[in-house]
């Protein structure tokens, strides 16, 4: 993603690098990821989003979000609502912003930068390791909602967990990152929000992907792809049956420099098919 760790979470160098370490992996027979752990009457009905979207480090302003909707090309974007590895300030990210790109047709994709792995190879401010992995994983979460819920976000939406590339080959350190998202993830479904992970395909959303124990992983993958197809389904790495129904969405492109109606933001590009936030 390159927006959440201090200044530019990775640089663009070393995430090119990371993601052309390992090929994506391809797994078959795993088992269907169900959206939530619990009976569907007690969940509002998920918002889906199918399109264009694109992400930034920082919330661009509404008269660039105005003109950017106007010239028709993107209709989602996502967010960055929270998190200790955030790496921008967000001094337009508020309830009033939310709610006025809502009214103005956006489809609005939250995303939390949760605590990353032990071994990854960054300067994060908050880690867990494989003793902590699952109470940062529930204090993250718990976190993830208050800031959504405060941006307006309602129960049923989706958040998006970061997790950025690491050595999925280290078994103790992917151990640790699984025990970390599956608490994560259980923790918002307690609170009636929808999980989802943004991860590289060679690493993070690999690590997903090809779990053989599907138990409490997040219902929705987005992942980090950078081969420039605007697609969700041709180039999906893996098991064909997952993660169908709506729950995938592919960043295909890092860091373009786009001007829209007077407007220029250098953005990450995603082909979309997933939820999206519920706003009200």
């Amino acid at each position: 993603m390159g927006w959440g760790m201090p200044k530019h979470r990775l640089s663009r160098k070393n995430r090119y690098i990371a993601l052309a370490a390992t090929g994506a992996v391809v797994v078959a027979g795993a088992g269907v990821a169900a959206q939530t752990s619990m009976a569907a009457p007690a969940w509002p009905a998920q918002k889906t989003y199918t399109g264009r979207a694109f992400d930034t480090c920082t919330a661009p302003s509404l008269t660039a979000m105005s003109a950017w909707k106007k010239n028709g090309y993107y209709g989602g974007v996502a967010v960055y609502v929270g998190g200790k590895n955030r790496g921008c300030a967000q001094p337009n990210l508020t309830r009033s912003w939310v709610k006025s790109v809502d009214a103005m047709g956006w489809r609005v994709i939250p995303l939390y930068v949760g605590a990353q792995p032990p071994c990854q190879k960054s300067r994060n401010t908050e880690r867990f390791t494989a003793a902590t992995a699952v109470s940062v994983g529930a204090s993250n979460a718990g976190d993830a909602v208050a800031k959504a819920s405060a941006l307006g976000m309602k129960p049923g939406s989706p958040i998006y967990l970061n997790m950025e590339s690491y050595d999925i080959t280290d078994k103790a350190c992917n151990d640790a990152t699984l025990a970390y998202v599956r608490s994560f993830t259980k923790t918002l479904r307690a609170k009636t929000y929808r999980a989802g992970l943004y991860g590289f395909s060679s690493s993070s959303a690999a690590a997903i992907a090809t779990a053989k124990d599907r138990t409490d992983l997040p219902g929705n993958l987005w992942y980090a792809l950078w081969n420039g197809q605007e697609t969700t389904t041709k180039d999906w790495p893996w098991d064909p049956k997952l993660y169908t129904g709506h729950s995938r969405g592919h960043q295909y492109k890092a860091n373009s420099r786009e001007t829209r109606r007077g407007h220029t933001l250098t953005v990450d590009l995603n082909a979309w098919d997933a939820p999206v936030a519920l706003v009200g």
